[in-house]
């Protein structure tokens, strides 16, 4: 019994292609050229049915309820139906003892004991507000050369994210 067993299991074990008698593949390639052969032959394919405990047993469409019946690998999901549904009655789920940490965090705190002015693209402000100037109206100062603006909105299509289509 073992031995044919491993034999199964043997990655390197040629196995008849159902689309193509001529086709002998080793068994580690089995399911990869299933798919591939079932697009070469879609006449064939058409005759075939895929058994539903495992891809790989194509069987003529009149012998797929006898083969449902008898397959072997039946046997091995039908076994982990049975420990699974006698799992669930075993299994009681332990009530959660996890609490949440204390939160110390205050963001609208924060935000309202913020000393620093915030950041604004295109403009420099050089005077905190706790320095003396701070009573000093300060001219915002653009980065830009002179006759030059920063646009109000941005265009609607990026030009180096066209997907490089040509204009």
């Amino acid at each position: 019994m073992e031995e044919t067993y491993i034999d199964t299991l043997d990655p390197e074990k040629l196995l008849q292609c159902p689309y193509d008698k001529n086709h002998q593949i080793r068994a580690c390639r089995f399911p990869y050229h299933l798919i591939k052969c079932r697009k070469n032959h879609p006449d064939v394919a058409n005759k075939l049915a895929t058994c539903p405990f495992n891809a790989r047993h194509q069987v003529p469409r009149a012998e797929i309820s006898h083969h449902i019946s008898s397959c072997d690998d039946k046997s091995c999901i039908e076994q982990d139906v049975v420990n699974q549904t006698r799992n669930l009655g075993q299994e009681t789920l332990a009530e959660s003892t996890w609490q949440c940490p204390p939160c110390d965090e205050d963001w609208d705190k924060d935000l309202w004991e913020q000393t620093s002015t915030p950041f604004v693209w295109g403009t420099a402000n050089y005077c905190g507000n706790n320095s003396p100037a701070s009573n000093i109206v300060m001219e915002h100062k653009s980065n830009l050369a002179s006759g030059m603006r920063v646009p109000k909105s941005l265009p609607y299509v990026l030009p180096w994210k066209n997907n490089g289509n040509a204009q």
